[in-house]
């Protein structure tokens, strides 16, 4: 007679009837309740904390590039010596032919647009407000394009409104304490240049603009005015400081970095959105795999409880393991049936903990504003975090990477107590029987 093949239905019912411990068997009753209980609290925990990393790297990503150029174009300032007087001359780092440049950056496969711009730090005041600003000097066009800053849901004032006044960052606003229409003044130390020295200049400008990109730094700090103004209030008549440049793959920006600056010019420097804030997502990445392997830890630790639930189960069970296998059970099958305990276990709590870390991370804003009511208010705080609130992205790898673990742990740690009982002897444990 052929031997049935291995997890067959027979085994699937002897380990379930087991696992629904009697009365009298109450402890492993309760081992099998803690150990499922324990994945399931470790996957959720490992599902959710996966997704808000995910999400708030998204979502800081996604201010970046949505507030900020993929690149910028700059000229280095040089010095060379006239040989005929032996003075010596320095060449500024301002672009004179910023249409052409910003035309050739264009041309470069890859690039989507660009757009010269003037910066430059100001102070600007309200009353009797101030907070240092700043300052982007940009074409009414070209700021009609910067994704974060021209959205209508976070925004306050008209587009077209820009070139008659200047766009503020909501923070400045809420410091300054102003709304469209009024007017705040900008001091820059760059002013004229008189007799006695440069004196500090102050313009007062109408504010018919009030955005909001969705980063405290840069809600706090910007101001955007138009490119011809710019130019007069920074003293850059007919030159731009840079040029900024925005490309199809951001994520890509740095294959068109040489190409960007052979089309700049031999002086060309570029500073990508990269190098910027390259180190901080490194950071994260870091922490990603960090926060990964000590929750990884933790799924291990619940799974532990499987071994000491199974280890009980068959201590418990040495009476019917000894009649299965005279009755022709073998080793193979006896192992199978107590493995099949163990998984039982994982698959349930595993289940149990997509379920749990897949609602917690769709509802996170809700479970922050309980924070939030619990401790009083400022459990997120925009100014260190940069955002303005807790985001959360649930991705299929995320999910997979947690349910594989989990699993793979739980089955590991089946083995030992299913080899114990395939091992046990049917004639010692039916001896004192």
């Amino acid at each position: 007679m052929p031997s049935p093949r291995p997890f067959s239905r027979y085994e699937f019912l002897i380990a379930w009837r087991y696992l629904r411990a009697r009365r009298a068997e109450g402890g492993v009753s309760t081992m099998t309740w803690i150990s499922l209980i324990g994945i399931a609290l470790g996957v959720a925990a490992l599902i959710a904390t996966l997704a808000v990393r995910a999400g708030f790297r998204a979502e800081f990503v996604d201010t970046i590039l949505g507030a900020n150029a993929h690149a910028s174009v700059y000229l280095s300032a040089t010095s060379f010596t006239n040989e005929l007087t032996g003075e010596v001359y320095t060449q500024s780092g301002r672009i004179e032919d910023y249409t052409d440049m910003a035309a050739r950056l264009a041309a470069v496969p890859g690039v989507i647009r660009t757009a010269p711009v003037v910066k430059g730090q100001v102070m600007a005041t309200a009353g009797d407000r101030a907070n240092v600003a700043e300052v982007f000097g940009v074409t009414p066009q070209d700021f009609a394009r910067i994704p974060r800053i021209v959205d209508p849901e976070t925004s306050v004032g008209e587009i077209d409104a820009f070139p008659d006044g200047i766009a503020i960052g909501s923070g400045i606003a809420r410091e300054l304490g102003v709304v469209i229409g009024d007017r705040i003044r900008l001091i820059s130390p760059q002013g004229a240049q008189t007799a006695f020295g440069t004196t500090p200049r102050v313009n007062a400008y109408p504010v018919t603009y009030i955005f909001s990109a969705g980063r405290y730094d840069i809600d706090r700090t910007r101001i955007y005015m138009p490119l011809p103004e710019a130019q007069s209030y920074f003293n850059r008549e007919d030159v731009a400081d840079e040029v900024e440049v925005y490309v199809e793959d951001p994520e890509n920006i740095a294959a068109l970095t040489l190409p960007l600056m052979e089309a700049g010019g031999d002086r060309a420097l570029i500073w990508t959105w990269q190098d910027s804030s390259g180190s901080f997502l490194r950071a994260l990445d870091i922490e990603d795999d960090v926060m990964f392997v000590i929750l990884s830890v933790l799924v291990l630790i619940a799974t532990m409880n499987i071994t000491s639930g199974l280890i009980m189960l068959v201590k418990n069970k040495g009476r019917d393991i000894g009649i299965l296998r005279t009755m022709g059970l073998t080793e193979g099958a006896v192992m199978r049936v107590f493995f099949l305990c163990g998984a039982f276990t994982g698959v349930i709590g595993t289940l149990a903990g997509v379920a749990l870390g897949v609602v917690f991370a769709l509802n996170v804003d809700h479970v922050m504003s309980a924070v939030n009511m619990i401790s009083g208010g400022g459990a997120w705080d925009p100014s260190v975090r940069g955002i303005y609130e807790l985001p959360a992205r649930l991705r299929g790898i995320d999910i997979a990477r947690a349910v594989g673990l989990s699993l793979t742990l739980s089955f590991l740690v089946t083995i030992f107590p299913a080899r114990r009982a395939a091992r046990m002897n049917p004639v010692e444990a039916l001896r004192y029987e």
